[in-house]
């Protein structure tokens, strides 16, 4: 049945439609267009052709790296082959095209080469030829700024040390120099350095350039479908995760501080105050202790899809013992976050009892009665890694608007609690006073943009 609807207003029913404490969203039949129209045949199986028509708006996109599976693979990638997002109208393709790639490190396994040459996109040998395509000037629409991955120097924090902010700098000397500015998007946190961090955000600001940062983690789908309404009294929040300190610790904290920004802060500002790094059996002697909840925990690890049976104590020492990943810390690690408002926040790096991220929160639904709340952020599997087309849509719609889907605020504050972090464990697990962390302050969007469409083709089969 052919319908009026376009696929701009699926996606912001995918995408925005409000979804309250304890309710869940109906998913209707999505209807399809009539089969006479251009779409693709096979767009799971073969893709589809580049589009056709009007010249779309131009991208300049900044990656260290550009190898298969690589952040610039999936976002770079979704950019010039388009994607699908399961409407039954085929491949959706950004109203951007990229214009131009730069590549930092060239390695054996580069693909971007090869990439720029089959669409026509200018392969640039430095961050200036690749926003003005070699006219002296600002000659891009917009910006991605990918630095993950790569052969990089690692810190005796344990932190690798991307060129995020050098990238920025230099984008943002063009812009200085044309007099003009256009939306930059940053994969993943700011800077390894909280101060770094706060100073990108700052001159960008002074340039008046729209900046978003961040990752997947807070427009992927949720398991189940959860937004807590904007005001409400959080009494206590835990995320479990998994992984490194650093690349899933970020990923983690960026999860809780998508949701806890939605309290009511009682006049307060959304900062931080101070981080605590535990490790090892500190951590489950401080959930003992009442530091963090042994309720929520379980309530949280109810909704992974990778839980591991028995005692999560004995699971991580299981864990540690077959671990050889040198930057992958064996040991259960906890991060005690508290809030210039007085909130306290928990993350847990759990590995061994779980591989994916979860939250459970205690928040009063009406006065005088709390619940329990608690979703998995979904991270559909590689190669695909669906994850990032929630996060294309949104870098899209910034690109186009120069409004950011949540504050880069967010991004500025989740970074500089992860470093503070860091340097506690680094510092023999001391309580890290933030003072440049506590004046953070943003207001939280009335919705917070999760996914809402299907995560895979929602077809009925016949029969």
């Amino acid at each position: 049945m052919r319908t009026d609807r376009g696929r701009r207003d699926f996606l912001k029913a995918a995408g925005l439609t409000p979804i309250i404490l304890g309710g869940s969203h109906a998913s209707g039949e999505i209807e399809r267009d009539d089969p006479s129209n251009d779409t693709p045949r096979y767009p799971y199986a073969l893709g589809g052709a580049d589009p056709k028509g009007s010249p779309r708006r131009k991208i300049a996109a900044l990656c260290t790296v550009y190898h298969y599976l690589s952040h610039a693979y999936h976002i770079v990638g979704r950019f010039i082959d388009g994607f699908v997002v399961h409407d039954g109208r085929g491949l959706h393709h950004p109203d951007f095209e990229i214009a131009s790639l730069f590549v930092e490190q060239i390695h054996d396994d580069d693909l971007g080469r090869a990439k720029a040459k089959r669409h026509g996109v200018r392969f640039s040998p430095t961050i200036a030829d690749a926003l003005t395509l070699g006219t002296g000037k600002l000659a891009v629409d917009g910006v991605l700024l990918i630095g993950e991955h790569g052969d990089y120097p690692i810190n005796e924090k344990l932190q690798k040390l991307y060129p995020r902010g050098r990238f920025l700098f230099e984008a943002l000397d063009v812009f200085q120099q044309s007099q003009k500015s256009v939306p930059v998007f940053i994969d993943k946190h700011l800077s390894y350095n909280r101060h770094e961090g706060m100073k990108m955000v700052a001159r960008a600001h002074a340039l008046n350039a729209p900046l978003m940062a961040g990752s997947s983690l807070p427009v992927t789908y949720r398991l189940p479908s959860l937004e807590v309404p904007l005001g409400k009294t959080w009494r206590e929040a835990l995320v479990a995760s998994r992984g490194e300190i650093e690349l899933f610790g970020f990923h983690a904290l960026e999860s809780l501080q998508c949701m806890v920004e939605r309290r009511n802060l009682n006049g307060k500002p959304q900062g931080v105050v101070a981080v605590t790094c535990l490790e090892g059996d500190a951590v489950w002697k401080a959930g003992d202790e009442g530091k963090w909840s042994w309720e929520l925990l379980d309530r949280a690890i109810a909704r992974s899809h990778s839980h591991n049976p028995g005692d999560i104590r004995q699971n991580t020492v299981d864990f540690n013992a077959s671990v050889k990943h040198s930057r992958l810390t064996p040991n259960p690690l906890a991060f005690l976050i508290e809030y210039a408002d007085g909130f306290r926040g928990t993350v847990l790096i759990v590995n061994g009892h779980v591989d994916d991220t979860t939250i459970a929160a205690r928040v009063e639904n009406r006065p005088g009665v709390d619940s329990i709340v608690s979703t998995l952020f979904y991270l559909p599997a590689p190669p695909g890694a669906d994850f990032f087309s929630p996060l294309v849509l949104r870098i899209e719609d910034f690109l186009a608007t120069g409004k950011p889907p949540y504050p880069v605020e967010r991004t500025m504050l989740t970074g500089g609690i992860l470093d503070a972090a860091i340097q506690s464990r680094f510092e023999g697990y001391k309580r890290i006073e933030t003072p440049e962390l506590a004046a953070i302050d943003y207001k939280s969007p009335v919705e917070s943009g999760f996914f809402r469409g299907p995560v895979a083709d929602p077809r009925r089969n016949e029969g």
